[in-house]
């Protein structure tokens, strides 16, 4: 059954609507990318007979390759190990030691005077010493008395009256005897001498001792594993490794174009399942070849034109012509 243009039309519509919110959230996401000519209003250079859509150009990127170190030269010891042979030889099976021999101590009998009790004092009390004295003590003082005189001599004349004369008496004493103290009461200090006893003891004549004695060494002969040549290292040198690595530069930026598309005019069934059986041999899955763009169809172009940086959102001559498709 032959597709007409209407369909065809439909067909490029529903799959335009189908990618168009893709290719929004694409615009956002890439605001610093270039547009360049591709803002013009229509497709620059356009021929009659001909469709165009604008569409997103990926950036391009160059790949290079070149060759890294990965594990620089270097160096490997190699052990070449010891070589043994067979010997006699007198070796030492017990070491020479020392046992310590106890001499004991010796003993004797001395005699000696030992105190039995020590000497000592004790303490006497001497009774005070008493005396008696006589002396003579004052009884009464000297002193002087006045006396009426006794004879008319006395008299200096008829005129006077009588003559009172000052008379001297002489002191008088008393004896009086009294017991007074010669010395007061006091201690005397009596020694008493130390206590000895001779006695009898054993005491150590010579103290207890040791001696070393020395016990040699004892040997035997026996055939034992020596080394006739010690181990010896080289060294081998390990050449470097490398490896070829690639890594990817963007040379220009993607930007949204006008590109020739597959439209009605020029897209019929025919040229639909050439498409279909091209993305299928390029290794994507359009689904049913059927001539119908449909979901499937416009996913597979999606990837094979990813995977191809070719500009996407469209079925583009770019596209037609990678596939190998012809109009």
């Amino acid at each position: 059954m032959r597709l007409t243009n209407t369909k065809i039309a439909a067909a490029l519509l529903a799959a335009t609507l189908l990618f168009l919110p893709a290719m929004a959230q694409t615009a956002d996401t890439n605001k610093s990318i270039s547009t360049g000519a591709s803002d013009e209003l229509f497709p620059p250079n356009a021929k009659p007979g001909e469709c165009y859509a604008r569409v997103f150009v990926p950036a391009t990127y160059r790949t290079d390759t070149e060759r890294v170190v990965v594990k620089p030269a270097s160096e490997r010891i190699e052990i070449i190990p010891a070589t043994y042979g067979w010997v006699e030889e007198r070796v030492m099976t017990k070491e020479a030691s020392t046992r310590l021999e106890l001499v004991p101590a010796t003993y004797k009998w001395i005699e000696e005077r030992v105190m039995t009790k020590e000497a000592s004092t004790r303490l006497e009390k001497v009774p005070e010493a008493w005396e008696t004295v006589t002396e003579q003590v004052l009884d009464q003082p000297a002193h002087t008395v006045w006396k009426k005189g006794k004879t008319p001599l006395q008299k200096v004349d008829g005129a006077t009256g009588e003559i009172m004369c000052l008379v001297e008496i002489p002191a008088t004493y008393r004896t009086v005897t009294k017991r007074v103290l010669k010395s007061p009461a006091t201690t005397r200090e009596i020694k008493i001498p130390a206590e000895y006893k001779t006695v009898r003891r054993r005491v150590l004549a010579t103290p207890a001792t040791t001696r070393e004695i020395t016990i040699p060494a004892e040997y035997e002969t026996v055939r034992v594993r020596k080394v006739v040549k010690a181990p010896q290292t080289t060294k081998i040198a390990v050449p470097s490794e490398s490896r070829t690595v690639t890594h990817t530069t963007k040379i220009t930026d993607g930007y949204m174009a006008w590109k020739g598309v597959l439209c009605e005019v020029n897209a019929d069934k025919v040229t639909i399942m050439k498409i279909q059986r091209a993305l299928r041999a390029a290794g994507e899955n359009p689904g049913e070849i059927d001539g119908v763009i449909g979901r499937d169809t416009m996913s597979a172009l999606n990837a094979f034109q990813r995977k191809n940086h070719l500009a996407a959102g469209q079925i583009t001559l770019e596209t037609l012509a990678k596939l190998g498709v012809k109009l």
